[in-house]
């Protein structure tokens, strides 16, 4: 290898030192020195090291759906583990706290007779789905379907699966290869007959699944074009491809519905989730998997086959026992519910702020998620920046977008005033 050779890295700029911890998901040198180093969180708002206050206008990374520092949630936990922290689920063995939310989940589920698989968070979740997906066809005797397929703009988490199957080119590039799992293809995101005419091009007995969200999250929080998820639900039906849901971000109430295919009418083969399920106050994620996926997997016979899935804290007694303690605070709260008035609120703050600020180029809002893309004059980054410090927390994504996503427990006036911030940050960037 010569110093010629793309694959020697070399700069001209100094190396730089900061804490030890690598930060996800960023580019170090433009993060070291503006850390945000949050301390405290007590509801809907945090508190820095630096003793500044915080609105939690994205919920965490979308999962802060019942606010911050619940007791209910850290009562659960500590007594769980005076009596158990966890034991493994692998086998003959279980724990009871899994097995209580495996008994939850499934009644809550968009699809009848579910079965739960439990780990550790979404990337897990999209990893095992994906492989139930090709485990399926392969024990049908129908090997040749093996593609997963996934939607432009799509983000699955950044595991070997997630990672390749990814609509969002960033999130696949580096690795020397264009897809980690080579058996991956993107359709369109919002045009049901392109996905067709892919469907048609690379033949359905090649396809295993498809993967969706159904709201894009990462992607820039796209709502799905009208009639696209019934036609995705149509071609998988049409042509014996698997349908999974990604509801990492959507379910357990973010759409107003503990799940997006309630809201949408669709009824998945498989829906994957974390986030919500535990409100992110413990690491827990897992598929509801369809009776025809999981029935053979189940037969009385020497010959039933074993489906290879699971990992050490896979049902995690403590884990388990906060989604339980979680499920509880939504129900008896009614914070479902709120969901569909916050987002009847959410829209009528956005709805005038295109009309009124010239660089903001299209605002969306479905359930108690918002988008607002601005123009190019304006950077997203430095509008969050802004919006930060007047004390409002926003994240930039694709598009040039800006992400609006609460926990579930704020007030109208605290929808009002983080809009009215938002549009007060846009408003200082466009006089720049």
């Amino acid at each position: 290898m010569t110093l010629t050779d793309p694959a020697i890295s070399t700069t001209t700029g100094a190396v730089l030192d900061g804490p030890a911890l690598w930060s996800a998901q960023a580019h170090m040198p433009s993060v070291l020195g503006r850390q945000l180093v949050i301390e405290r969180g007590e509801g809907s708002y945090l508190t820095t090291a630096d003793g500044q206050r915080l609105f939690d206008g994205t919920a965490g990374l979308w999962h802060a759906n019942i606010g911050h520092s619940h007791p209910e949630l850290a009562r659960a936990a500590h007594e769980q583990m005076l009596r158990l922290e966890t034991y493994h689920v692998f086998g003959r063995y279980a724990n009871d706290q899994a097995l209580e939310l495996g008994e939850r989940l499934a009644a809550l589920a968009p699809m009848e007779r579910a079965k739960v698989i439990l780990n550790s968070g979404g990337s897990d979740a999209i990893d095992v789905a994906c492989k139930l997906a090709r485990r399926h066809w392969q024990r049908e005797g129908r090997g040749s379907k093996q593609i997963i397929l996934s939607r432009e703009h799509a983000y699955h988490g950044l595991h070997a699966y997630g990672t390749s199957i990814a609509g969002l080119d960033f999130n696949r590039e580096g690795y020397g290869t264009e897809s980690l799992v080579p058996e991956t293809a993107r359709v369109s995101a919002d045009d049901i007959a392109q996905v067709e005419q892919t469907i048609a091009r690379l033949g359905a007995d090649s396809i295993a699944a498809i993967v969706a969200e159904p709201i894009q999250g990462t992607g820039g929080v796209n709502p799905p074009a009208d009639g696209y998820l019934e036609g995705l639900q149509r071609l998988a039906r049409e042509h014996d491809i698997l349908l999974i849901l990604d509801e990492v971000i959507t379910g357990f109430g973010r759409t107003g519905e503990m799940f997006a295919a309630q809201r949408y009418g669709i009824e998945p083969d498989m829906v994957t989730f974390a986030k919500g399920v535990t409100s992110g106050y413990a690491p827990l994620g897992g598929v509801l998997v369809a009776h025809r996926l999981w029935e053979p997997f189940y037969v009385d016979s020497p010959d039933t086959p074993v489906f290879r899935h699971g990992a050490t804290y896979a049902g995690h007694a403590t884990a388990a026992a906060v989604a339980l303690a979680n499920l509880d605070v939504l129900e008896r709260d009614g914070l479902v519910p709120r969901v569909r008035e916050l987002e009847q609120v959410l829209r009528a703050q956005l709805d005038g702020l295109q009309q009124r600020q010239e660089a903001v180029v299209d605002v969306r809002v479905a359930g108690f998620l918002g988008g607002v893309s601005l123009d190019e004059r304006l950077v997203n980054e430095r509008v969050a920046d802004r919006a930060v410090e007047l004390g409002f927390i926003t994240r930039p994504l694709r598009g040039n977008t800006l992400q609006l996503s609460p926990p579930f427990i704020v007030s109208d006036q605290e929808v009002v005033n983080y809009v009215a911030a938002i549009e007060q940050a846009i408003a200082e960037e466009s006089q720049r």
